[in-house]
């Protein structure tokens, strides 16, 4: 028996899963410096290590840029007090931060990050599980989140966590159905007469190398975006929590490490949404519009391509931070109005519209 071959995707998986932990926790860090920013404070940058935190000129940068913030709000979390409420349903008040957090990193493992060229000189995506239907599983697991907010809401068995888990279950319900139809005429393009990639992810990619989706199809893109925003429950549809109404919303019984999970899933979820509108929309690992990709072979040329993509991702969860703090938060209804009678009737129109011009694209390319 091979040992090496079973032990490798184990080594992957342990090494995606530091990685992605750790852009987790730099992204709660980014939210509050972008947050100050705007709002013209100084954030986050009083937190020091031990020993490398009094290192001359290095500790006090690092300790000025708030670096060390993640590590001590992680412990902080770890050995807080855990307080459980009298009258919360204790199985499932305990199981719904697990449920919340285990879909973001299991779609990981479908989400291609760069590329590499094989021994017979073929491109093939850098990925865990490079699976023909990688848009399927994610849109099916990432969808099984919205039960750790439903679990979380019931489960307390109070009555602004439960307003709470029920807006998350009927903006999940409302936003997916656009979501769905938006990434249709993606898959339609990208899926052409002899492409071999299906619904594969890095086929997406692949069709994207001389220009990017949102150049192609913006209608999809915005639907998208926006679709995306609701479903990681993210300003200005950030109804699951609603601090103005409903305290703090699913969690609001929720505190210390089973807390620190809820926000973790989050921002967890913020970073996969981000890293499937760069593979969808802005070319994956592939430079820029019209120019070919710079990257040279070897092992360079991979770390130049997922630097790349890593570089939009970040962009992208920029952005998501940006339109946190920049808008108000909706109404509910307006939030329902939006989902099903704006959203939803533009989605359908754009993927009719993508059919006649991907079916009419077709023929005059046969």
């Amino acid at each position: 028996m091979d040992y090496l071959s079973l032990l490798m995707p184990v080594v992957y998986a342990l090494l995606m899963i530091s990685v992605f932990m750790t852009l987790c926790a730099y992204t709660v860090l980014a939210e509050r410096k972008v947050c100050s920013y705007i709002q013209g404070r100084v954030g986050p940058n009083r937190a020091r290590i031990p020993i490398i935190g009094h290192i001359p000129i290095i500790g006090n940068i690092l300790t000025r840029l708030g670096l060390f913030h993640p590590a001590a709000d992680g412990l902080k979390f770890l050995f807080k007090e855990e307080i459980t409420p009298g009258h919360v349903r204790l199985s499932y008040y305990y199981l719904a931060p697990i449920v919340a957090l285990v879909p973001a990193l299991t779609t990981m493992a479908v989400l291609p990050f760069g590329r590499y060229f094989d021994a017979n000189g073929v491109v093939q995506p850098l990925i865990l599980a490079n699976v023909d239907i990688g848009i399927l599983f994610i849109l099916a697991v990432s969808s099984l989140g919205v039960y750790g907010i439903v679990l979380a809401g019931w489960a307390s068995n109070s009555k602004y966590p439960f307003l709470g888990a029920v807006r998350s279950t009927a903006q999940m319900i409302s936003y997916e159905l656009a979501m769905g139809l938006s990434i249709l005429p993606v898959f339609l393009w990208s899926a052409a007469p002899g492409s071999d990639y299906g619904l594969s992810l890095f086929g997406v990619v692949q069709s994207q190398q001389n220009l990017w989706l949102i150049l192609w199809q913006p209608g999809s893109a915005l639907i998208f975006l926006v679709a995306l925003f609701a479903e990681t429950n993210r300003l200005p549809f950030d109804m699951a929590e609603s601090e103005t109404d409903l305290v703090g919303g699913f969690h609001t019984e929720y505190g210390a490490f089973k807390f620190g999970m809820f926000f973790i899933a989050e921002y967890a979820h913020i970073i996969m949404g981000s890293a499937i509108f760069v593979i969808l929309f802005l070319g994956g690992w592939h430079f820029l519009p019209g120019i070919a990709d710079p990257w040279p072979s070897g092992i360079l040329g991979i770390m130049m391509s997922t630097v790349w993509f890593l570089f939009k991702v970040f962009a992208m969860i920029f952005f998501f931070i940006w339109m946190r703090w920049s808008m108000p938060r909706f109404r509910y209804d307006q939030v329902m109005h939006l989902g099903w009678k704006i959203l939803l009737p533009l989605a359908i129109a754009n993927f009719i519209f993508y059919i006649f011009v991907i079916s009419i694209f077709d023929k005059l390319t046969l």
